[in-house]
């Protein structure tokens, strides 16, 4: 067990509603190479799709799977102070639970932040899903902010649970310590989201306009809720390129079809000094590693 400061974090009530999704004004996603497209992107309850699914090759741009959850109180004195401290609180692992609607009870996992938009993104079963409607309230035990762990000092840990740290069950190797990660991405092909001054809500985008990178990565099959280690890449403070640190992240909407977008990544780990060995196993996937679907091994 890696050793961490978990008995002093805080364990805090932050909550939001199911979004609808929104269309901008211009209707159209111009492509990245000038077509226009008209095609479903952020909000909503996503049915048929969810962490575990792949990343790529559907007909829309930014869609975020299971469920989008905003907070949308104006408080005068923040402006809107109560979103960013839901998007900022919640860490990806977290406990949330449906309390109003049809789907009352319902248990679910945080299972990333989208910026821009600001969403938390929250995974559910299938039978919560059909029940759950725009405004629906749900409730997130938000947990990890300020983990650190004791070991390793030139690593850095944000917007994750410590439970889901634990099932990711990272391995120390003297003073590096080994994460699986599904894929390894260069931090070149990082783009919308890069130069952010933190990291603890939001996410930014995998370019695939590349298709000799796409092959040389093996990128064509990301997939939702994959665990994923961009090297060349700072996060300490932001989002950064820095020659020989790594950054870890998890894949958390669909790919893009506008220039610069692509599969989102909300940042988890990150070591400027290159602490950190990615190790590639397949079952690095949060719907694998929580266990959140029948039909995911």
């Amino acid at each position: 067990m890696l050793k961490t400061n978990v008995d002093r974090l805080v364990k805090i009530s932050v909550i939001g509603e199911v979004a609808s999704p929104v269309i901008s004004r211009s209707v159209y996603n111009i492509s990245a190479t000038g077509k226009p497209l008209i095609l479903p992107g952020v909000g909503g309850v996503t049915y048929n799709l969810r962490v575990g699914d792949p990343a790529c090759g559907w007909e829309a741009d930014h869609v975020e799977p299971g469920v989008s959850v905003e907070n949308k109180e104006n408080d005068p004195r923040y402006g809107q102070g109560a979103n960013a401290a839901f998007n900022v609180l919640s860490c990806v692992g977290n406990e949330a639970i449906v309390i109003k609607g049809d789907a009352k009870g319902a248990k679910g996992v945080v299972t990333g932040k989208h910026g821009g938009i600001e969403h938390v993104l929250v995974d559910f079963p299938q039978e919560t899903l059909d029940k759950l409607v725009p405004g629906d309230k749900i409730l997130v035990k938000a947990f990890g902010v300020g983990l650190k762990l004791a070991e390793f000092p030139d690593i850095k840990v944000m917007n994750i649970d410590p439970y889901f740290l634990s099932a990711l069950n990272p391995t120390p190797h003297g003073e590096k310590l080994e994460v699986p990660v599904t894929h390894i991405v260069p931090a070149a092909i990082m783009g919308s989201g890069l130069g952010a001054n933190h990291v603890y809500s939001g996410d930014y985008d995998i370019q695939l306009f590349d298709e000799k990178i796409i092959e040389q990565y093996g990128l064509e099959d990301l997939r939702l809720g994959d665990l994923i280690a961009i090297i060349d890449a700072d996060h300490s403070f932001g989002r950064i390129y820095r020659q020989g640190a790594i950054s870890i992240g998890i894949v958390i909407h669909t790919n893009c079809v506008t220039a610069g977008h692509g599969p989102g990544v909300t940042s988890l780990m990150t070591s400027p000094t290159g602490k950190i060995i990615p190790k590639i196993n397949a079952e690095a996937n949060i719907a694998h590693l929580l266990k959140l679907r029948a039909d995911i091994h």
